[in-house]
């Protein structure tokens, strides 16, 4: 393997959950999404799937979107979309106010933050 980049679509290295269904095939699996771009995805998970099967995956953000296995390679499999998506979308919340449509849909939360410094250090308690 060389180390020149052979890729044509930049692709964002995440962590999320998508779910998959081969097509012709009632059973839905979850899989982990490692790596995502607007025109496909490398999932890893325990589902079988074959080079060439048809798949339809549900992405957070973005929804329903039909593809093709490229290639399989243990328990990691690259999918091919059929149509180009807004990959950064799936990087989004899912209860961001695009989603829900609402303003107020997403208030700001400070339970994993520290509260803001005050303006006024005269007011800061002296430990």
């Amino acid at each position: 393997m060389t180390g020149v980049e052979t890729r044509s679509v930049s692709r964002d290295s995440l962590f999320l959950l998508a779910n998959v269904s081969v097509e012709q095939q009632s059973a839905q699996h979850r899989v982990r999404v490692r790596n995502l771009s607007d025109g496909g995805m490398m999932g890893e998970g325990t589902m079988k799937v074959n080079r060439g099967n048809r798949v339809d995956v549900e992405l957070r953000n973005v929804g329903s979107v039909k593809g093709t296995v490229a290639w399989v390679q243990d328990q990691r499999f690259g999918i091919a979309f059929d149509e180009e998506i807004d990959s950064q979308a799936a990087r989004a919340p899912s209860n961001s106010a695009g989603a829900h449509g609402g303003a107020d849909a997403n208030p700001v939360s400070y339970a994993h933050r520290a509260p803001p410094t005050p303006k006024d250090s005269n007011n800061l308690r002296k430990i």
